[in-house]
């Protein structure tokens, strides 16, 4: 069976909603014409209630608000809308178990009491936001090497993977069947064969492209398998949060992470888009534990295969030398705390010289908008990379209707000419940096699970930045006059950016 876009499952929804609300109308009308208006009264009463409690609650009216005109257009089977797509109040029983298992693994996340006292000390109030907010301890012995390229870090990735003596824990978005996965796989297999516990998890949206029976076939391979949040014909509509994350850990002391997925576009062995270019790093070291707590916690929400994480905990007996600050952190659409687009504003908020940015997807809330502008007015430079191929035409479109108000405020956008950049890095000031997942759209900071690296006074910062630069001078400077749409173009944007959070 052919499964529909959720963008195109989404629009057949409110269409036939739509339909339905003019049908359910016309039938109170019918047979309780002389109650009609007493009944309207009521149901209009209520959306409005359920409108004013989302004001209440909102933590983003941008987000928010497609959701008020489809309650204002269509009273009843609007509110039934929100409630069954808008909404945590119907969570899975998928979302529950890990809603759970979460707050079970926190108790393996604790700071070290010293590095507690130098944050408060030197006032590092980022860090301070993930330790103490986010529940992420931040470590200092660390040795990261960063990837400008997917395709340079592969060949790493494989020898890593070769490495493995006691287990393999694999977590990502997409995984297809193609050669990089075989060359993968291969490894998996052989480790797995060795008694080396090896387990895979994967989205079912993200890899549709595996046959249903493949987590059989990973299993007949001693390979354990987890497949997050099954599609099935209602929950591929009705069920936003996917895991979007992308983490490879090997016995507790190395950790492979960054945008890319296990497909061979990532590392250019098939072109879609022109040149893919994605990062990658390699982290060894004390921050290795805040990623395996996070793939345990997600593992054992489906599988309760592990009744103490320590297990599986490595101790490096400071065999790294302090490196700066480094905290791998998580995110979830189950919490009101939207970690990882925090983050960012943190960065541009606190940016006193630069902040540059790769991101494959520029679709704004008004609160990174605003951020970004005011950063630029205060004299920051703002450099934007994005793709300069895109991978879907309407998202594409949407990126773009931010160039005009961006650049209009001091801010410099870029297009990667070569092809399509699927990084997600922001670097500031010579100092700071985050690596890892998270999109710049609402998908990644409020519906998805992600995951990412803050780097702080880290030796890697420097090649981040170089990477940006050297990006920067094979790209393409968009000018005032390219983001200037006409009448009609413009009102089409508008159009796409209000109904942006329900893609």
């Amino acid at each position: 069976m052919i499964i529909l876009s959720t963008a195109i499952k989404r629009a057949l929804i409110v269409l036939i909603s739509l339909g339905l609300q003019i049908a359910i109308s016309l039938t109170l009308l019918l047979y309780l014409g002389d109650h009609y208006t007493i009944i309207e009264v009521i149901y209009t009463l209520l959306s409005f209630l359920i409108v004013v409690n989302i004001i209440k609650e909102s933590d983003s009216l941008s987000i928010d608000m497609p959701w008020i005109i489809i309650i204002a257009v269509m009273p009843i089977v609007g509110a039934l809308l929100y409630i069954i797509l808008g909404s945590n109040l119907l969570l899975s029983g998928d979302m529950r178990r890990i809603v759970k298992s979460s707050k079970n693994s926190k108790k393996y996340l604790k700071q070290d009491d010293k590095i507690t006292k130098e944050i408060e000390k030197e006032k590092l109030d980022q860090l301070k936001y993930i330790s103490n907010t986010g529940g992420f301890p931040v470590t200092k012995r660390n040795k990261i090497k960063y990837y400008s390229m997917a395709d340079d870090g592969y060949k790493t990735l494989l020898r890593e993977l070769n490495k493995a003596e006691k287990y393999i824990f694999l977590e990502s978005f997409i995984i297809n069947n193609g050669e990089m996965w075989q060359e993968v796989l291969k490894i998996l297999i052989e480790k797995a064969r060795q008694g080396i516990d090896v387990r895979i998890m994967y989205d079912d949206f993200g890899s549709l492209s595996l046959p249903v029976d493949y987590p059989q076939e990973l299993e007949f391979n001693d390979i354990k398998c987890v497949v997050f949040n099954k599609l099935n014909v209602f929950s591929s509509v009705l069920v936003n949060n996917r895991d979007h994350r992308k983490i490879l850990i090997i016995d507790g002391n190395t950790v492979i992470s960054g945008g890319f997925n296990f497909s061979d576009e990532y590392i250019n062995k098939k072109e879609r888009f022109g040149l893919w270019k994605d990062s990658m790093f390699i982290l060894k070291g004390d921050a290795v534990w805040n990623y395996t707590v996070m793939f345990l916690g997600m593992w054992n929400s489906y599988r309760k295969d592990d009744n103490d994480f320590l297990e599986f905990k490595y101790d490096f007996k400071n065999k790294y030398p302090i490196n700066g600050y480094t905290v791998p952190y998580g995110d979830s659409p189950l919490d009101r705390e939207q970690i990882g687009e925090n983050i960012y504003l943190n960065i541009i908020n606190q940016a006193k010289e630069y902040v540059y940015i790769f991101t494959p997807y520029l679709i704004l809330d008004t609160t990174m908008s605003n951020a970004l502008i005011l950063a630029a007015k205060r004299g920051v430079d703002i450099k934007i990379v994005v793709p300069g191929i895109p991978d879907k035409k309407i998202t594409y479109q949407i990126t773009k209707s931010y160039f005009e108000s961006l650049i209009n405020n001091g801010i410099n956008i870029y297009t990667f000419t070569p092809g399509f950049i699927h990084s997600k890095v922001f670097v500031s000031d010579d100092k700071i940096a985050t690596v890892g997942s998270v999109n710049m759209d609402y998908r990644s900071f409020y519906h998805h699970f992600e995951c990412g690296m803050y780097m702080q006074d880290v030796n890697c910062i420097k090649d981040i930045k170089k990477d940006v630069e050297e990006t920067i001078t094979k790209s393409h400077k968009v000018t005032k006059k390219e983001a200037s749409p006409g009448v009609f173009k413009s009102i089409w944007e508008a159009i796409l950016r209000l109904i942006a959070p329900l893609m």
